[in-house]
């Protein structure tokens, strides 16, 4: 089992936020737990909430 951050999925656009990318367009550094995103934080590709992603199982 791995202790890497999980990714979440974008129920509208299935863009996928990975922790280790970050969203450097929306300073968001690289580490950065999807947790941890401001919840005025929005879907870089079609500008959905934070509430509608879902993780991913890896």
């Amino acid at each position: 089992m791995s202790n890497k951050p999980k990714r979440y999925r974008c129920t509208i656009c299935e863009h996928v936020y990975d922790p280790a990318e970050g969203d450097p367009l929306s300073g968001i550094k690289p580490g950065t737990p999807f947790e941890a995103l401001p919840d005025s934080w929005v879907c870089p590709d079609c500008g959905a909430m934070k509430a509608d992603f879902e993780p991913i199982d890896d």
